[in-house]
């Protein structure tokens, strides 16, 4: 697991997403994503559904972050959820599996500490930790996560009022003793230095890159 996440040490690690009603949100596209991504120097991509991951290890050597977002009535948890996801996520091929670590309740009563440590044991893959404040940070860091993003800051009821990136929260993270990865928010070169001089373990950027839906409704919106 040292290896793998040393791996990704500063380093530029790409989002391949796209919207599920998008004609981009197909496997043979998302793989196209990943590998043109890794073969301009992109470290490692971050890789979301069973399906798409599955399609983007057929084409990449480089490390997956795979996540499962899955939508349970009534909990605001949808990255990764349950454990069975997660199970899914690494038999799809992924190296790293994202889960949700904020302090939200989620659905099946499950843990989130008990969902790193089974990921761990059962799966044998490290966990990023994805979180929305440095309490969530701090307690994912004592569940064992291997990495910790600042993924969620912003998108959750505790953080709506703040906007992405979450520098400050980022400074926070990198003073515990776990690789912190900048993520969300992150739209130019510029950010992602500094990014890393803040003390950024290696930097995620999704919608700047691959984002061309959300990218061309923007530019529409102002013409």
């Amino acid at each position: 697991m040292t290896k793998l996440i040393q791996s990704l040490h500063h380093g530029l690690i790409v989002s391949c997403q796209a919207p599920v009603d998008s004609p981009l949100h197909e496997p043979t596209v998302i793989a196209a994503m990943a590998q043109a991504a890794v073969n301009n120097g992109a470290v490692g991509v971050r890789i979301d559904t069973p399906a798409h991951i599955a399609a983007v290890r057929q084409r990449v050597q480089a490390p997956i972050i795979g996540l499962w977002k899955q939508v349970v009535p009534g909990y605001d948890v949808y990255i990764t959820p349950q454990f069975h996801h997660a199970v899914a996520v690494a038999e799809a091929g992924a190296d790293i599996i994202a889960i949700d670590a904020t302090a939200r309740n989620r659905s099946g009563g499950e843990v989130m500490a008990n969902i790193v440590a089974q990921i761990h044991q059962e799966l044998g893959k490290p966990v990023m930790a994805d979180v929305d404040t440095i309490e969530a940070a701090r307690a994912a860091v004592a569940a064992g996560a291997d990495i910790v993003g600042t993924t969620l800051f912003g998108y959750t009821a505790s953080t709506k009022h703040l906007s992405p990136p979450g520098w400050e929260l980022l400074r926070q993270i990198v003073q515990q003793d776990v690789p912190a990865i900048c993520e969300g928010g992150i739209s130019s070169p510029v950010m992602v230095r500094r990014a890393l001089d803040l003390g950024a373990y290696a930097v995620v950027v999704g919608t700047a890159i691959t984002g061309i839906d959300y990218l061309v409704k923007a530019y529409v919106k102002e013409l």
